[in-house]
């Protein structure tokens, strides 16, 4: 901001976006977050319909972006677990129980390999910070407490170890 060219001059602050078009910028996010789950496009297109549908017009007016952000992803989750509640036909309690215990043994998918060889090929900071973020669901605030950084810089390092795990990814 420039200082006052007059006394009593007024400067306008930016306004804080309307909740309804932040929620609406952060669909694609939404979307890319089901589709990961659920592996087709027209589940995650439906899905992502009933988080808008039920989300937005609960949202509070003056709600911070995060704040909008942080809501639509609870609320795919919610929706999600239903969604494969009713698929499964199994209660969504047991399949939470379920989703929350590793399986042990047998023989490896294609993809968990696939995701081992990108990892080992990574340096071990960019390694363990993958991990901690996308394998074991930590928050960018608790990978920065285990990596002993701030949020900010975890979420450059995250970034970063993303690109190289796409690079990686590319050359094999």
């Amino acid at each position: 901001m420039k200082p006052a060219e007059q006394p009593g001059q007024i400067y306008e602050l930016p306004a804080v976006p309307d909740p309804t078009e932040q929620a609406l910028e952060d669909l694609d996010l939404i979307y890319a977050y089901l589709y990961a789950r659920v592996g087709n496009r027209p589940d995650a297109e439906d899905l992502t319909q009933q988080v808008a549908l039920k989300a937005i017009p609960r949202l509070k007016p003056d709600a911070a972006p995060a704040a909008v952000r942080a809501y639509l992803f609870a609320t795919a989750r919610t929706v999600l677990a239903r969604h494969w509640s009713r698929r499964l036909g199994v209660p969504e309690e047991q399949l939470l129980d379920d989703l929350s215990q590793t399986e042990g043994g047998g023989e490896e998918p294609e993809p968990i390999e696939r995701v081992r060889r990108i990892l080992d090929a990574l340096p071990a900071n960019y390694r363990r910070l993958l991990e901690l973020r996308f394998l074991r669901g930590y928050s960018l605030k608790e990978v920065a407490r285990e990596t002993s950084t701030t949020p900010g810089a975890a979420k450059i390092m995250q970034w970063r170890a993303l690109r190289a795990a796409a690079k990686v990814s590319d050359a094999r």
